[in-house]
């Protein structure tokens, strides 16, 4: 019988620029070692305080519409009161309460049922810290 709960955590190079990393072929191979056929839930958390985890369409520009509303809403200057790192740093400690650090999406016949063009991705605007993990948690 297999476990009830299996996780695994990828390692993640974001990079010094803000970045939408579409992180769903990694969220199906995983299920496809783990799930077996099975139903239940994939949980996706980034346990970092400058990140988060959206289910967005990408490829058409959507990612980059989100950058450019989080730039609009968070912007990188000193009205922050949060002020070590680079400057702005703080907004991104702001981030995960806009974008949280985590989803918890369906399993279906052990696979991830998205919508047609939606895709799990981690959003990272705090170009501080370029190296993430990702915990990936499938509970069937």
């Amino acid at each position: 019988m297999n476990a009830p709960l299996r996780t695994r955590v990828l390692d993640v190079t974001t990079g010094t620029d803000e970045r939408v990393l579409d992180l769903t072929t990694s969220c199906t191979a995983f299920l496809a070692e783990v799930a077996d056929g099975r139903d239940g839930l994939l949980n996706v958390f980034v346990p970092h305080a400058t990140a988060g985890i959206a289910v967005i369409e990408t490829g058409a520009g959507s990612d980059h519409d989100l950058l450019a509303a989080l730039r609009a809403l968070l912007p990188a200057d000193d009205r922050w009161e949060h002020r070590h790192g680079s400057h702005g740093h703080g907004r991104d400690h702001v981030l995960p309460a806009m974008v949280p650090p985590h989803a918890t999406l369906p399993v279906l016949g052990g696979e991830l049922a998205l919508g047609t063009w939606q895709s799990v991705c981690l959003v990272d605007t705090n170009g501080d810290n370029p190296h993430r993990q990702v915990r990936l948690s499938f509970l069937g």
